[in-house]
């Protein structure tokens, strides 16, 4: 819609317009509020960073028979091709507390988990349609094996998921103004909040509204912003999503009372290749990712290994990857595999170009690194590989010993030719601090009272992830606090 067009009193305003942003609206549609979305972005470029990723929702079910009604095209021979394993909540909780380091809202981890199944349903009804995801799983004797837990994305990944709830949207007759961007919150003088003023092409307008929804995203497309709360090297960080992420509604909320929370200097960040562009490319999407490095070994510029690469399931690791790897000289690494496991590299590698080499000094040469050095690194590793059975599917307690740092499992030795490097760096996808929030998606004041009228979901938020995430949880706490904070909103907005 047009800035002409735009009305000037809405039930529910929701900021911003990927997937935890619709979601809420769908669901403020759905109890009866009269809805508009702000997209910063033109329209060609709406969407958010959900438009980017890969679409993986990771969430809690016991069995198959869970996964059949979030599927229901699903064909009895397709049925019994897969090994799903089961996932409890109680699994995904832990899972969550493993990696945060105990750090996250436990109330708002509960409600995640809980409501994780049930989102997959109804987003289901909401016009979206799953997949199995390649991520993380293998192929063995005819079935594929999944990490429990990571088993749907939306079916063409990012794209597909906002095609699904866009088009959602417009069956549903809910208006979206492109190029519109929040400039800050209408209050009254007693400090209440009324609405929102915002910024479009034909200059600032006042829109009043019941209830506001901020659904739109970190700071990680914000430089500044990376420098003062990231620190070190991160102002120079390649960002694998939207560039319209630069922070300026979670500012605006801060200076009106909201409460900052989380982790400010934790962000997701994952291996991608060297040449990526320095913000996310449409065409490339989630295509940039290198997240098979537990099948290899990785070197910095000096032919140093300097992460466990198997330390864990690929899930529980690969956010946090991308930040070792910007830390080392140059931020750059390489990424060695050798014949025995190369076939084992995820699809999205095929983006890349590796370096191919016969011996491990031609490859060093190849890459620009010191033969020797590499060699030696190369000759430590193998050495310290104990006997072990290798299974991909799983943590398979195949490890060295007596080097620092380890390789936890997977470690087989780099002694097959021909050998492949792919040069990575790290990529950042959302930051970890945000607003605070509790179970009912109402942002809070500095002094843990909701503050009347505004609600939060998504990576605007706080509390969720510190120092790491397992996969597949972002996507997913969008969507849970994005429906929780739509029809809270709109209650609040009628209620009114």
């Amino acid at each position: 819609m047009t800035p002409e067009s735009l009305g000037s009193n809405y039930d529910v305003i929701v900021a911003g317009a990927g997937n935890a942003a619709l979601t809420a609206a769908l669901s403020a549609h759905q109890s009866g509020a009269e809805v508009l979305v702000l997209e910063k972005a033109p329209r060609v470029e709406r969407g958010g960073n959900s438009r980017f990723s890969g679409g993986l929702f990771r969430f809690a079910y016991d069995s198959i028979e869970d996964i059949e009604p979030i599927m229901p095209h699903l064909s009895p021979d397709e049925r019994d091709r897969v090994d799903v394993g089961t996932y409890s909540t109680d699994r995904f909780y832990a899972d969550i507390m493993g990696v945060t380091q105990g750090r996250a809202d436990p109330k708002l981890s509960r409600t995640l988990v809980e409501q994780s199944h049930p989102i997959m349903l109804w987003m289901a009804e909401q016009g979206v349609i799953w997949d199995w995801t390649h991520l993380w799983s293998v192929e063995d004797k005819g079935k594929r094996q999944f990490n429990p837990g990571s088993v749907l994305e939306a079916k063409n990944k990012g794209i597909g998921l906002m095609e699904c709830l866009f088009a959602a949207l417009e069956r549903a007759g809910i208006e979206v103004a492109y190029q519109a961007k929040m400039y800050d919150f209408l209050l009254s003088q007693s400090g209440e909040l009324k609405g929102l003023m915002v910024k479009t092409s034909g200059g600032r307008q006042d829109l009043q509204a019941g209830a506001v929804v901020l659904g739109a995203g970190g700071f990680e497309a914000n430089p500044e912003l990376r420098a003062r709360y990231l620190g070190g090297s991160w102002d120079l960080v390649k960002v694998r999503g939207t560039r319209f992420n630069t922070g300026e509604v979670l500012q605006r909320a801060v200076r009106i009372g909201a409460k900052p929370a989380g982790h400010w200097r934790g962000c997701h960040a994952t291996p991608i290749d060297a040449d990526a562009p320095d913000v996310g490319d449409l065409r490339l999407t989630d295509k940039t990712n290198r997240l098979s490095y537990m099948y290899g070994i990785m070197v910095n510029r000096e032919a140093r290994r300097f992460v466990d690469e198997g330390q864990d399931l690929g899930p529980y690791t690969y956010a946090k990857v991308g930040g070792i790897i910007l830390d080392q000289p140059g931020s750059l690494a390489y990424q060695i595999f050798d014949s025995k496991t190369v076939h084992l590299l995820e699809a999205r590698y095929s983006t890349g170009k590796p370096v191919v080499a016969d011996t491990i000094e031609g490859l060093a040469c190849d890459l620009g690194l010191e033969p020797r050095a590499l060699q030696g690194t190369v000759e430590e590793y193998n050495s310290a590989v104990q006997p072990g059975g290798f299974n991909p599917a799983l943590k398979d307690g195949k490890r060295t010993e007596g080097i620092d740092p380890p390789k936890s499992n997977w470690a087989l030795p780099i002694e097959s030719p021909p050998f492949t490097a792919y040069p990575v760096t790290g990529g950042i996808t959302f930051t970890f601090g945000g607003l605070k929030i509790d179970t009912e998606a109402r942002v809070m004041d500095m002094e843990d009272n909701p503050i009347p009228g505004l609600y939060a979901t998504g990576e605007i938020t706080g509390e969720f992830f510190y120092h790491n995430y397992p996969g597949g949880t972002g996507l997913m706490r969008g969507s849970v606090f994005g429906r929780i904070a739509g029809r809270n909103a709109a209650a609040f907005a009628v209620g009114r």
